[in-house]
């Protein structure tokens, strides 16, 4: 536990350490706090909260982390490119591989130090509805269970972006791989407007379709446990790819 720890440090500090991740941040905050003004203006033209059924935290945080996820989308494969494909390409990857310390401390450790980063972003997402705490009734639990679902979001998006990073050592093409899976698991979402089971299992794999529900305060087990399943899907898969490769 305490190898995993000290690589999850070390991977955190070089995320902070890199311009790119300040850059992404202030990008996102920057482009999300233009929606969340255009969010408030809306409102206050038209209050929804005559609506018992769309109040402010409805309209104006479920809004914003609706349209987080687009961003996210956008985001991460960027942020996860360099988890390994960049070692690899440098040769620390091989190193790496040949010291006394197991594949899943590895993959858990570069995870956890990417989590930070996450964990970052939902402060800075979290930062922006709570302002509205001054003068209003915000119904926290549905802000709360909003900014859950982001974060299992992320961590699944993270989780299948450091999947790609295993597979190539050229850091610009895990960017494009991981954005390309990402899209298709977000398309899946489309797919299961279909009839049939083919559609209903495709809606269930969307990744942003267990997020809706959160989004709008429902909070689903079983949309937990399926992010879980996805994430410890993808570490898995990454530490049989470092596993082939140092075998």
């Amino acid at each position: 536990m305490l190898t995993t720890l000290t690589i999850a440090r070390t991977e955190a500090r070089r995320i902070f350490v890199s311009p790119l991740a300040w850059a992404v941040l202030a990008v996102m905050q920057a482009i999300l706090g233009v929606v969340f003004l255009l969010l408030i203006l809306e409102y206050a033209q038209n209050p929804r909260g005559q609506d018992k059924y769309t109040g402010l935290a409805d309209y104006i945080g479920g809004g914003l982390y609706s349209f987080a996820t687009i961003v996210l989308l956008l985001i991460m494969p960027i942020l996860t490119m360099r988890l390994f494909a960049e070692e690899r390409k440098s040769g620390s990857l091989t190193l790496l591989l040949s010291s006394p310390v197991s594949l899943i401390q590895v993959v858990l450790g570069k995870f956890l130090g990417l989590s930070v980063f996450i964990l970052a972003t939902i402060a800075l997402l979290a930062s922006m509805p709570l302002v509205l705490l001054v003068g209003s009734n915000l119904d926290l639990g549905r802000i709360g269970a909003g900014l859950l679902g982001l974060t299992l979001l992320m961590m699944s998006l993270g989780a299948a972006g450091l999947f790609v990073s295993t597979l190539t050592k050229e850091p610009t093409i895990a960017a494009v791989g991981s954005f390309g899976l990402l899209l298709l698991f977000w398309m899946m979402q489309i797919l299961g407007t279909q009839h049939g089971w083919v559609g209903d299992v495709l809606g269930y794999l969307a990744l942003v379709s267990h997020f809706e529900s959160m989004r709008r305060g429902i909070f689903n087990s079983g949309d937990v446990v399926f992010y879980l399943l996805f994430t410890g899907l993808f570490l898995w898969l990454a530490v049989l790819r470092l596993d082939s490769e140092r075998s």
